[in-house]
C-alpha cells in the first residue's frame, strides 16, 4: 500500500509502549490492554479518552499488520530521505503511487529510485529477486449466529498456483529457464540521466531476470496455472457485517522464489428471525398479553445460543418498553454485551361475550380527560 505522511511523524511503536523489534504478541498485548483502557464505552464523554483509542488504533492497524509494518519500518529507516520523496501533504516531491496520485509513495518505488541514485541496482521490491505474491480478496456470509459467535469455516475460490509440472518455474521438465542476456538477470536495465541512473524493468524478460526457451507445456511457460481451492478460515466471535479479515500467506502465489501474498476475506452477515443487533448488544421483540403487563409475570426468553433466561415484568408495564439481560449479547475478547428485550402488548382480538363483559369492567374513559382541559380548542 501507499504509506501515508502521519508515517514519516508518528512513533507507533511509542503510542503502543513497544520496543521496535517487539514480537507480533507483544504489540497484539500491548494494544488490548490500552484499547481496553481508553475505549469510548468506558469513557463515555471523555474526547481526550476517545481520541487517545483513536490514535492506538491507527498504530495497531500499521504495525499490527506485518506487511504494513515492513512498509512502516522501511519510511522510518528512509528518515528525511524518505520524506523528501514521500509528497505528503505539507512535503515536496510528489512521487506518484502505483494506485495513481502525486501525493503518495510506494515504499517499493522510492528504492527502485534511491537504488539507481546510488548505484545499488536492482531495488529491494523489484528486478529479478524475489517479490511477494499479489493479495487475493473473497467474500465470505455468515449466518447471524455464526457471526456472534465465531466458526470456523472454508473460502472457496479459483486462484494461480505453481504450476505442477514444472514446480512454477515455467520451463519444460529437463529444462531450465536461461539468464536474460540483456539484463544480465538483474531484471532492471539502467537509463543514466547525467547525475541520475534510473532503473526499469528490462523490456526483454519482463523483470524476471530469467527467460524460458522452452516453455513448460501445462501452463505455457508461465508457471502458474489456474485452479479451485479452499482456505479455512477462523472467524473470531462478534464481527460485524463488511469487517474485513487479512489471512497471510493465502493470497497468490510470489514471484521469483518470494512469498504468497495474503487472503483478503469481507464479511457479509445475514439477518436473524428473532434476533437484531447494535453494537455488541442483541435486540429481541418479546410479545406479552395484557393480563401479564397489567398484573406483572415472569416470562421466559430465547437467547442466540438456544438458552433461555427468566425476565420479571413488573405490573403496568406499557408496550414498548426496554429491559436488560446483562451479558447475554455479543462476547469479544474485549467486551460483553447485553441482550436488549422490548416487550410488546398484544392486545386480543377474538373474545368470547364473557370475556368482552369481563374487560368492559376495566373500561376508564377518564384517562383521556387531560384532552378536553378547559386550554383545549
Amino acid at each position: 500500500m501507499a504509506p501515508q505522511h502521519e508515517w514519516f511523524e508518528k512513533d507507533y511503536y511509542k503510542v503502543l509502549g513497544v520496543a521496535p523489534d517487539a514480537t507480533e504478541k507483544d504489540i497484539k498485548k500491548a494494544y488490548r490492554k490500552l484499547a481496553g483502557k481508553h475505549h469510548p464505552d468506558r469513557n463515555k464523554g471523555d474526547s481526550a479518552a476517545e481520541t487517545k483509542f483513536k490514535e492506538i488504533s491507527a498504530a495497531y492497524d500499521v504495525i499490527g499488520d506485518p506487511t504494513k509494518r515492513a512498509e512502516y519500518d522501511e519510511v522510518r529507516r528512509l528518515g528525511p530521505v524518505g520524506r523528501a520523496f514521500g509528497g505528503g501533504d505539507g512535503y515536496p516531491g510528489g512521487f506518484a503511487s502505483r494506485s495513481g496520485g502525486g501525493r503518495s509513495f510506494d515504499v517499493g518505488d522510492l528504492s527502485d529510485l534511491l537504488g539507481g541514485i546510488f548505484g545499488g541496482g536492482a531495488a529491494r521490491s523489484g528486478g529479478g529477486g524475489p517479490r511477494k505474491g499479489p493479495d487475493l480478496a473473497a467474500t465470505l456470509t455468515l449466518s447471524f449466529a455464526d457471526a456472534v459467535a465465531g466458526a470456523t469455516t472454508s473460502v472457496h475460490l479459483s486462484s494461480d498456483a505453481p504450476c505442477t509440472t514444472c514446480f512454477g518455474s515455467g520451463a519444460a521438465p529437463g529444462t531450465e529457464p536461461q539468464v536474460c542476456n540483456r539484463c544480465e538477470g538483474r531484471g532492471v536495465l539502467n537509463d543514466n540521466q547525467g547525475l541520475f541512473s534510473l532503473s526499469q524493468p528490462c523490456d526483454l524478460c519482463r523483470g524476471r531476470g530469467r527467460i524460458v526457451t522452452n516453455p513448460c507445456a501445462t501452463c505455457s511457460g508461465t508457471g502458474l496455472i489456474r485452479r479451485p481451492r479452499q482456505v479455512k478460515v477462523r472467524i473470531p466471535p462478534g464481527v460485524m457485517d463488511g469487517q474485513k479479515i487479512r489471512i497471510p500467506g493465502r493470497g497468490a502465489p510470489g514471484v521469483n522464489g518470494g512469498p504468497p501474498g495474503d487472503l483478503v476475506v469481507e464479511l457479509r452477515v445475514g439477518q436473524d428471525r428473532l434476533f437484531g443487533r447494535r453494537d455488541n448488544d442483541l435486540t429481541i421483540t418479546v410479545p406479552i398479553t395484557v393480563v401479564e403487563a397489567a398484573n406483572g409475570a415472569d416470562i421466559k426468553v430465547p437467547t442466540i445460543d438456544g438458552r433461555t433466561k427468566t425476565l420479571r415484568i413488573p405490573p403496568g408495564t406499557p408496550s414498548g418498553r426496554t429491559f436488560r439481560i446483562k451479558g447475554e449479547g455479543v462476547k469479544t475478547a474485549k467486551t460483553t454485551g447485553n441482550l436488549l428485550v422490548t416487550v410488546e402488548v398484544v392486545v386480543p382480538t377474538d373474545l368470547t361475550d364473557e370475556q368482552r363483559d369481563a374487560l368492559a369492567g376495566l373500561a376508564d374513559p377518564s384517562v383521556r380527560d387531560h384532552l378536553f382541559g378547559s386550554t383545549a380548542h
